[in-house]
């Protein structure tokens, strides 16, 4: 999911300053679940990114919403 936001430099810009993020930070928290669902946030609070995310990555938005689900729980 980070690399399909990242590979839009637009929405990669914009994903970088809603959150504050830098790349740098990006690097060691692949694996952070935190991480990961600042990912999903952002997409979920985009729905026209939420729609082509999950498309690009052959699963239904309803899915990426429950996997933000599980990472909180």
């Amino acid at each position: 999911m980070l690399g399909w936001v990242l590979e839009d430099d637009d929405r990669a810009h914009r994903y970088l300053t809603l959150t504050g993020l830098d790349p740098d930070t990006l690097r060691t928290g692949l694996n952070d679940p935190t991480m990961l669902g600042s990912v999903l946030d952002f997409l979920a609070n985009h729905e026209p990114d939420l729609v082509r995310a999950a498309e690009a990555l052959a699963v239904t938005p309803e899915e990426l919403i429950a996997a933000r689900q599980e990472l909180s729980a």
